[in-house]
């Protein structure tokens, strides 16, 4: 059933609506005044793409890409083409005092973010640019990966048709499961209406029958499966950590199965605590402490610690979730009962040069979650059994 699910198309006249006479071939690069250069017809302005040396995490990208060759890309476009996109029509207004395309000398510049591992690091870009000219949509979007790959572009650039023209297409396709991971990692960038029609098709991933299973775990539910998924991006999926977090939960709050949402953030809460609890016994251990050279082991230990920091905030945004919903009495529970994490957070205030030096704000982030639980125990936000406390 859900392989049927998975792999159904719109209906033809759709299809027949996105796939329209093309329009006039778009330019080609033969025009361009050099390597590093490509113009559109009409061009009146110039737009340069420039890689960022801040996003990769390779510490020696920076310097790398301060001196490699083709690490920007002039584009002669038409500024009539570029109002197509909220973001140049914005960046081209009258609103701007003094203008940035006069303060930039007379060219406007875009970052693009720079990848180690993508070879073409401009071409989503550039294709983007070019359907800003042509609006040849079913010329260029030819697979799931066309769409993918020029969807966040267009939804950085606010090109609204272009990004209606993805959707389109990835609802009349059927997805491969690599594929099917990407459209949940960009699930929550984009409108609600269309994020849900996309993660309907979601599929349930395949357990293994027989006793190979994991013992005792059952196989989640598309629903779960699809809202665990979004957790996950929430948590680390995106650079932009507030809008997405924000976009997951307002659907956790308006989905209709509570007891799904209960279970899933059950799960998600479980298993960002146990990380916690790792990482904290790891900095807490006497065997750790005696078996590495002092530098090796204060670096090791800055790391466990700035890691704890960052799950327990992670954790902390759960609970808000959990208790926004009334679904954190299973959380109240097992936080209450952590008298062996409890013990190496006293060992680490202890060492008070250590956290304030490492992690000053990870004492307040772990008094945040506690307060925040007990909180809503006391408002009776959250109903648990005396004796579970």
């Amino acid at each position: 059933m859900s392989l049927r699910k998975r792999q159904r198309s719109a209906s033809s006249s759709r299809l027949a609506a996105f796939c329209s006479p093309p329009s006039p071939p778009p330019p080609s690069s033969a025009s361009a005044s050099s390597p590093d250069s490509l113009s559109f017809p009409n061009a009146d302005l110039l737009l340069r793409l420039h890689l960022d040396p801040s996003s990769p995490d390779d510490a020696d990208a920076d310097c790398h890409l301060a001196a490699a060759p083709g690490t920007f890309l002039d584009l002669h476009v038409s500024s009539t083409a570029l109002h197509r996109s909220r973001y140049f029509d914005a960046l081209l207004s009258d609103r701007w005092s003094p203008s940035p395309f006069a303060a930039a000398g007379g060219r406007l510049s875009l970052a693009v973010a720079a990848s180690p591992s993508c070879p073409r690091p401009f071409h989503a870009h550039v294709e983007v640019v070019r359907l800003l000219h042509t609006l040849d949509f079913a010329g260029a979007i030819r697979s799931p990966g066309d769409a993918l790959d020029l969807l966040p572009v267009a939804l950085q650039l606010l090109f609204d048709d272009c990004v209606e023209a993805c959707i389109r297409f990835l609802e009349a396709v059927p997805w491969s499961e690599d594929e099917e991971a990407r459209v949940i990692d960009l699930a929550p960038l984009l409108p609600v209406d269309e994020a849900a029609d996309l993660l309907a098709r979601v599929s349930p991933p395949h357990v293994a029958a027989g006793p190979s299973s994991a013992a005792g775990e059952a196989a989640r539910s598309p629903s779960e499966a699809m809202l665990h998924g979004l957790i996950n991006s929430a948590i680390h999926g995106h650079p932009v950590h507030a809008a997405t977090k924000a976009f997951v939960a307002m659907l956790l709050m308006d989905y209709p199965s509570r007891d799904c949402v209960h279970k899933v953030l059950d799960d998600a809460f479980k298993s960002r605590l146990e990380t916690i609890q790792e990482l904290m016994g790891k900095y807490a251990s006497p065997d750790f402490r005696v078996a590495v050279d002092s530098d090796e082991r204060e670096a090791i230990q800055r790391l466990n610690l700035q890691s704890a920091a960052l799950n327990v905030k992670h954790l902390y945004w759960l609970i808000e979730r959990m208790v926004d919903l009334r679904v954190a009495d299973r959380a109240v529970r097992l936080w209450s009962d952590q008298a062996a994490l409890a013990t190496d957070f006293q060992k680490l205030l202890s060492d008070a040069d250590m956290w304030r030096n490492m992690t000053p704000g990870l004492p307040v982030l772990v008094t945040r979650c506690t307060l925040r639980l007990a909180n809503s125990v006391v408002t009776g936000e959250t109903l648990v059994p005396r004796q579970s406390l």
